[in-house]
């Protein structure tokens, strides 16, 4: 069998003491593809990002790259423009043959919360090998906002898999022919492409973009935020907009995406030759986005978008990413919005959930 692990291997891996922690694994933390990760109680204040490297433990690189220390435990603000590293909750022992992929969550990249799994001997951010044994770390670089943390809060999620779970170009058409995994003609390359949205069906209102001093997020506070406070709105009536360097953008898909409950995916950022941006800092989407009993409808997917080094045109139609779909090992025996509390089933264009409905 190969594909990603499903809620209820999670849950065998964790009784198993493939995955442990004190205090224990909650069941809101597994997902139906995934396991939230749960931030411990010191934050590491650090000079500059940074991986292990082989042969070398977190721990041991803290050493050398420490500032400070801050406790956790009565909350604190992580400031935006640092760069901190905090131990996880949980640990791994994972068995041969089973690697992992941690992402942030979206309410974490629709913040512009720039979060990464590090480990030890490790040469990549987000990548866990098979057999891993040992602690987890967040590094987490708040981009537009402070944000006040705590023990215990979930920034970032990690999926299992065994075996190559990617399905191929000729395999993705094969699925779209049944399942209809977009609500247009799709464009298949390395992927499933998707494009940005800047015509809206009613209105000029296209997308977000961050203000640059805006006060502290707490993340535990759902739902109470103005987002005039923190987020300009952009609009356009001509189908395109200019993106400023440096600047942190909230779009749309103009494709309704459906991830069919055999499968999951990740949404990659398209090739850097089509202009100098980066889409979506969270991208992992679990196995039922977009599903109902009846089939795939659809639901758009929310871009978080960052121009790099020059102003570019973005235009109404434009490729921006793609989607790497994953067959799942078993269907969960949960999918994402039929059966849990799902923020951002039948999205549209929308804030992470902090903030108030507009």
């Amino acid at each position: 069998m190969t594909g990603v692990l499903s809620s209820q291997q999670i849950r065998s891996l964790i009784d198993s003491g493939a995955i442990t922690a004190a205090p224990a694994i909650l069941p809101a933390q597994i997902q139906p593809a995934s396991l939230d990760l749960r931030l411990g109680d010191i934050a590491y204040r650090v000079r500059a990002s940074f991986l292990a490297g082989e042969g070398r433990s977190v721990a041991e690189r803290l050493t050398e790259f420490e500032m400070h220390r801050i406790d956790l435990r009565a909350g604190a603000v992580l400031e935006k423009g640092c760069v901190y590293v905090v131990p996880l909750i949980e640990s791994l022992a994972l068995p041969e043959g089973v690697q992992a992929t941690a992402n942030a969550k979206s309410s974490t990249g629709r913040l512009d919360l720039l979060t990464r799994a590090v480990t030890d001997g490790g040469a990549e951010f987000d990548r866990v090998p098979a057999g891993y044994h040992g602690p987890l770390y967040a590094e987490i670089c708040p981009r537009s906002f402070s944000v006040l943390v705590r023990p215990g809060m979930r920034l970032n999620q990690i999926r299992f898999s065994s075996g190559e779970a990617v399905l191929s170009d000729a395999e993705l058409s094969e699925l779209h022919a049944r399942q209809r995994l977009v609500d247009c003609t799709p464009v298949i390359s390395d992927g499933l492409g998707f494009s940005v949205d800047l015509r809206p069906e009613t209105g000029t209102l296209v997308g977000y973009r961050a203000k640059p001093h805006a006060g502290v997020i707490d993340l535990d506070t759902i739902g109470h935020y103005d987002p005039a406070d923190f987020w300009e709105e952009v609009h356009t009536d001509e189908g395109r907009i200019i993106l400023d360097p440096g600047a942190f953008y909230i779009l749309v898909s103009r494709e309704a995406v459906h991830i069919p409950p055999d499968y999951a995916a990740e949404m990659a950022p398209y090739l850097a030759m089509v202009g100098e941006f980066r889409v979506h800092y969270a991208g992992f989407f679990d196995p039922g986005f977009g599903h109902d009993a009846a089939g795939g409808t659809g639901a758009r997917g929310v871009l978080e978008v960052r121009c790099h080094e020059a102003p570019f045109v973005l235009e109404h139609g434009q490729t921006v990413g793609r989607l790497i779909y994953e067959r799942m090992e078993q269907v969960p025996a949960t999918l994402y919005g039929a059966d849990l509390s799902s923020n951002y089933q039948g999205q549209g264009l929308k804030l992470s959930k902090h903030f108030k409905s507009v």
